[in-house]
This record gives structure tokens, sequence and C-alpha cells, in this order.
């Protein structure tokens, strides 16, 4: 075999591990394979891979047959070579098959092939020769049209000349006008944006700004950015983000959650016009797939998206931004369980550039990573126009025990303070973290909570459908449904949500305008940005909203923030309830007075002395974490040690408890039978999970905790490849999660 023959490396698009090397088609030009999709022979099937570079020959190539590709089914590379060692790091981080790792990468209608770039007709006149007064009238007014604005799309012609493609190509027959085909663009934005201007950045903006730009262009560095909600984060990304665009560098801006990236994308593209593009699981795979591609022809220099747009093909990237870092958001649950804030770092070290993360809340990993001089820290201590914090009461929603209906809810001091801030026409937000209007509905006569039929969990009640919801599963069942147990009809509804909070909301105020913003009320496309609209043209007095109005939104008029319960999230069974909790809480406090009037916020909980509520009222982080340290030293938590958890999952219910027992007994025996993981590696579990029914398959985990990631990384690859296959089989599925996120 001659060393002039090519070997391409490629990952195949199925669940296998590794890469596969094939040998390049003939007629194939160096680097013309790479990021494209190929077709290649893979045991007895043919099957869709990933070409990711040149595979090195070598020797013993020589005794045994190399398969050649079949296809190429791609003119343009799919992703830059660039991002082929993030690929392979994201692989064998998170124990993942590298095609997969691809094809979650890639927008749907990328992979599947089947979107296209939709070309339109350009015209202009030729400029060979005058065209002759004996042409039609419909050739003269095309003509006409030529002469006034030089090029017109055919699109537009038309519009002047009904029958211009007819007239087009007669002309160009002659010579005298000139064809040519560009892509259009599906415009993902809507409405056009006026252009704006730089305000002065502050003192404390300036110093940020100036300590970041030293850095640019000089390798990786990570900084992490602090300060208050309203100090200004924002403007400091845009600064950052036209210093690196002007030194010919590629911009990437990660935001957790689609609502905010309307919000962040109207300023970005008032800084910089037409050179943004934005990717998220909100557009359309037309728009999706325009966007991949003005980013994959260099049309664009700042990319804005969720998580997904971690995988934008950028090249010489300068600046990665993780806005609100700290939200759970950013960490993908199902398929590849990635965290894209820990991939952006990742990323950015790869691509040898900086990485900002910002937040108000930062979580405990990475304000570790400062103290441990692992990142740079930075911090913004005031508001914009030094506006000052909100100041925040807090209400002991104990003494509220014997009140009845809503008012154990809705206290005197809520009511009184919604009551005056309507008065001075200023605007209210409610929180309660949990949507619908009762969610623990319960038979009177004996006792059986209403439940899921797949889920161990208690159904929701949604009075706007009239039924009740898994929160799950998404399995629903008529609200006049009788018991499941003794087929009573009288269940009483227990708990509250947001959609009790309003019913009684408009019944305090029937003048207000009020608006729920969750889950059920967003639904359809465009519904957050409408209700985002209407709340910034006042149109919109009251409103009330889970976790999706806590994050990043900026309306000045909002004076008061109402916090109906702060405990919901504080009782899961979770090492970072508190820190959730803290930093939701703080962040729906830091949406009150961000214009020129002050703001007040009305906390109502039932534990008004723990350490997290005190922290939130203060809006004093640094406090908050110093307290939350204590007990994740003392408990081996992160950010003490690093975690893998192994889930397994399957329909019945002794057979999956079964394998997890069998995978947990192979646990032990690898740790006892090894004397490095016996002092590296702690196995805790196998256990049901928290729900333990989800979807109608039963749950169990087993957790691995240890100081060194590369000690329970061998061990949980070890328990994988070598064990869960043979005991789980395919009827109960083993997943692994590095660095889970959700515990239960």
């Amino acid at each position: 075999m001659s060393n002039s023959l090519k070997y391409i490396e490629v990952a195949v698009d199925l669940p296998v591990y590794g890469t596969f090397t094939y040998m390049a088609p003939d007629g194939i030009s160096e680097g013309l394979l790479e990021g494209k999709r190929v077709v290649v022979p893979f045991g007895q099937r043919r099957t869709t891979g990933y070409a990711l570079c040149e595979s090195e020959y070598k020797n013993e190539y020589d005794d045994k047959e190399i398969k050649s590709i079949s296809d190429v089914l791609d003119k343009t590379p799919l992703f830059p070579s660039s991002m082929v060692p993030f690929f392979k790091w994201i692989s064998d981080y998170y124990i993942y098959p590298i095609g997969a790792v691809i094809k979650a990468a890639l927008p749907g209608g990328i992979r599947s092939g089947k979107t296209k770039t939709k070309m339109e007709s350009y015209i202009c006149l030729s400029g060979c020769g005058t065209p002759d007064d004996k042409l039609p009238l419909s050739h003269k007014k095309v003509v006409d049209c030529l002469l006034s604005c030089e090029e017109m799309s055919l699109k537009c012609l038309k519009e002047y000349v009904p029958n211009a493609a007819k007239a087009v190509k007669a002309l160009n027959k002659k010579g005298y006008v000139i064809t040519s085909q560009r892509p259009v663009y599906h415009d993902p934005f809507g409405e056009e944006i006026n252009p704006d201007i730089a305000p002065v950045p502050t003192q404390e903006q300036e110093n940020i700004i100036s300590s970041v730009l030293s850095c640019i262009g000089k390798g990786f560095s990570p900084f992490l950015l602090t300060g208050v909600t309203g100090s200004g984060k924002t403007e400091v990304y845009m600064k950052l983000a036209s210093a690196a665009v002007n030194q010919g560098c590629s911009v990437l801006v990660l935001v957790p959650e689609i609502a905010l990236i309307s919000q962040m994308e109207k300023r970005f593209r008032a800084r910089f016009g037409e050179c943004v593009a934005i990717l998220h699981s909100g557009l359309s795979s037309g728009e999706k797939f325009d966007q991949w591609s003005r980013i994959t022809y260099k049309k664009t220099s700042i990319v804005i998206g969720a998580r997904s747009a971690l995988f934008a093909p950028l090249e010489n990237i300068g600046l990665i931004v993780v806005d609100e870092e700290h939200d759970p958001s950013y960490k993908q649950e199902g398929g590849l369980r990635y965290n894209a804030r820990d991939l952006a770092v990742v990323r950015a070290k790869l691509e040898n550039c900086i990485v900002l993360l910002g937040s108000a809340t930062p979580s405990v990993q990475s304000y570790q990573n400062v103290l441990s001089n692992k990142f740079n820290g930075l911090t913004l201590t005031r508001r914009i126009e030094n506006r000052m914090l909100p100041d925040v009461d807090i209400v002991d929603l104990k003494h509220n025990r014997d009140s009845r209906g809503m008012r154990r809810f809705l206290s005197q001091k809520l009511i009184d303070g919604i009551k005056n801030t309507l008065f001075r026409d200023e605007q209210v937000l409610l929180f309660l973290n949990r949507r619908g209007f009762a969610g623990f509905p319960v038979c009177s006569v004996c006792g059986e909570a209403v439940k899921c039929k797949n889920c161990d969990i208690t159904l929701t009640l949604h009075k706007t459908s009239n039924a009740y919801k898994c929160h799950y599963c998404g399995y629903a069942k008529e609200a006049g449904s009788g018991c499941g147990k003794c087929g009573s009809l009288a269940i009483k509804l227990i708990g509250l949500g947001t959609e009790k909070v309003e019913a009684a909301v408009k019944s305090l105020f029937p003048k207000a305008r009020v608006a729920r913003m969750d889950s059920d009320t967003t639904l359809r496309k465009g519904s957050v940005l409408k209700i985002l609209k209407d709340l910034s043209e006042h149109n919109i007095d009251i409103l009330i909203g889970t976790q999706m109005v806590a994050k990043g939104h900026d309306y000045p008029n909002i004076t008061l923030v109402g916090i109906i319960c702060a405990d919901l999230s504080l009782s899961f069974p979770d090492f970072r309830a508190c820190e959730r909790t803290f930093q939701l809480l703080a962040q729906v406090a830091g949406r009150a007075g961000r214009g020129d009037s002050k703001g007040r916020v009305i906390l109502q909980t039932y534990n008004p002395d723990h350490f997290t509520i005190l922290s939130a009222k203060k809006q004093d982080y640094k406090s908050f974490y110093e307290n939350e340290i204590i007990y994740r030293k003392e408990l081996n938590y992160p950010p003490f040690s690093k975690m893998i958890m192994i889930r397994l999952s399957g329909k019945d219910k002794q057979r999956t408890q079964a394998c997890a027992k069998a995978l947990g007994k192979c646990c032990n025996d690898l740790k006892a039978g090894n004397i490095s993981f016996q002092k590296s590696v702690i196995v805790l579990g196998p256990v049901e999970a928290s729900i333990s029914k989800i979807a109608g398959k039963y749950r169990w985990q087993i957790l691995l905790k240890g100081d060194s990631f590369n000690s329970i990384h061998q061990f949980a690859e070890k328990i994988f490849f070598e064990n869960a296959n043979k005991i789980c089989g395919k009827d109960v599925s083993v997943v692994i999660d590095v660095d889970p996120y959700l515990m239960m």
C-alpha cells in the first residue's frame, strides 16, 4: 500500500465510541473533506459519518484492508477543522460517542441535508451597449428600473413589471443585462432596530474593560464578572465585543434562555447592525440553517444564542461571553448531557481566547475558581447612574397560617404594596416558581393524592385548560375526574401556583391589567416577546410569573416585586437547593427599581432567619457563599469534589431494581479490587431516584464522588464499558451524567 494514499479519520453517526480510518475517494484534494458528511461502509451496512481530519499512515494498515469513503454529501464543510479537537474533548469527557456529539452540535436541517439555502436572482445592466429604442415596453420598464437603482432583485422587479422574468431573460440573451444568484436568508429578527449611541462607561466599567482588553490576543484568559443587578454588565460585553471585532476576531455570546436572547440581540444589533446572528431552539429549521450558513460563510462576526450556540461554526474567536453563568438552563439534561458554561471555558482554552462569565449571583463553583486563582475576578459594585438597590421587607408567612384562602399567601403588606404601586401608575412583578392552580389535589374522602399514571408525582390542576397535568411527562386528565382509588368527586385543591395567584390578584384588583408568564402561557412562538413588549409599553400593570421573569429582564417601571413564597426550592433533596434559592430570590429582587424610582421587594417566607433568605434580602452574595461553602466542605460536595451519576431506567420495576443492584455490586467489587480506587472513589448507592418513576420508567442511580476527576472518570468508564451492557441489556438503559446538576 503506497504512502501516497490518503486516509481520513471519520466519526460515524452511530452509538459507537472512537473514530475510524477510511481511504479518501479518488480525486479528492487535500483538506477538502474535513467538516463534511460522508457515506462509509460500516460492518454490513453503509452509514453517514463526519470527516474529521487526515489520519497518519501507519504500517499496520498493510496487514488489513482499509475501506474507502463511498460518497461525500456536502459541497462545503459544516464546521471548521478547528472544532475537531473540541468535539473530541467533549466525547472523552462526557463519555459520549463522538459521532453523536457532532450530530447534537449541528442544527437538524443541516445534519439531515433536507434544508437548503434559498437563492434569489439579482439583475444589473451589463454596460455593454445601449438598449435598442425599439425594445418592447416591458423591456424598457426593466431597463428604466435598473438605471434608477443600478441593481434589483427579480422579486422587486416583478412589483414594477409583472412579466419581468420573461423580459430579463430576453435582455440577458441580447447581452444588455447580467443576472447573478445570491443566497436569501430567513430573517429571524422581526422588527428593525434603530442604531444606538454607546454610552460613556462608568469608572468601574472602564476599569473592567481595560483589564480584559489587555488580554485580548494574548491567549486563553478566563474571567468571572460579578455585579449587582442593574450594574451594566451587558454594556461591558458590548464594549469588549467591539474591541474584538475591530481586531478581526469573532465573538460568541451565550444567554440561558430564549426570552433573554431577544433583549440581548436587540441591544447588539442596535450597536453592531447586520453582523449579528442568533441560534436557538425557537428558530424554524430554515432559520437555523440560514443562520448557521451565515456564520459558516463569515457573513457575521457576532453570534448570540442559548446553550446550543456554543457549537456555532465560528473561527478566529477572540471573546466568548456567558451571561447569567449560574443559570441551570446551561445544563442539557437529555442526550448529550453537557454544561454549556463549562464547555465555553473549554472552547476558549482550545481557541486560545478570552472567556468572560457574568452574573450577579455566580455559581459557587465559578466563585471558588476565582478564590483559587483559576479565574480572574472582576466586580461591579454599583448600579448604573448610582441607582439604589431596592429595599427588601421580609414577611413571615407563619403569621398568616390562620388566614383563609389566598390571604394565607398574599399578606396585607403585599396587598397594600400593590395598591400603592398601582396608584402611582407603576408596575408590579409577582414571583412564584410553581405554575398551575393547585399543586396537590387530594381526595377529601380517602386521602389519596391525584397522581400521574406514568410518574411517581402528584398532578397539578390547571384551571385554564380544566385539566390535571403532569409536569414531567405531559399526561393529562379532565378536572372533573374522580379519585382513582375510591371514585369520589370530592377533590380538595391544596397548594398554589401562578394560576391561583392570578385569579386572586384579579379579584383583589379588578381594574388592573394582569398577565401571567409561565410555561403554559408561552407555548406559542412569539408569545414571550409579546408579553415582554406589552410590559415594556405599559399595557400590563401586574405581571405574575415563574423563574422565567427572574432572569435579566430590564423594565424600569417595575418598582415593586412580590415574592409569594421564597421557600419552595429550599426543601429539594439536592445539595444545591440553597444555592438555587438564593440565586432565584436575588435575581427576581433585582428586577425592582431599575428606573428613576426606587424599588421595593416584599419577600414572603416561612424561614425568615435562614441564611439564604437573609443573604438574598441584602443582595449579599459573599455572605451567602461564606455560609454555603461550610456545608459543601463538610459533606465533600462540589467544588471540593467531582461527581459522576450513573442513571438507570427501565419499564419493569423489578428488572430495573435488579440491574441497579447488580451494577452497584460491580462498583463495589471494582473498588475493593483496586487500591487506587479505594482511596480516590466514593460509591453512593444504588438508590431509587427521588422521583422514582417518570414517563413509565422506573429510575435508580449510583453516585460516584472523588477528589480526583481522573479517578472517578476512569472508574465510570470501566463500569460503563465492561459491565453495564452485560448486566442491563437493552431493556434497562444506563446513562452516564458527568457533573450532574439535578440530583432528583
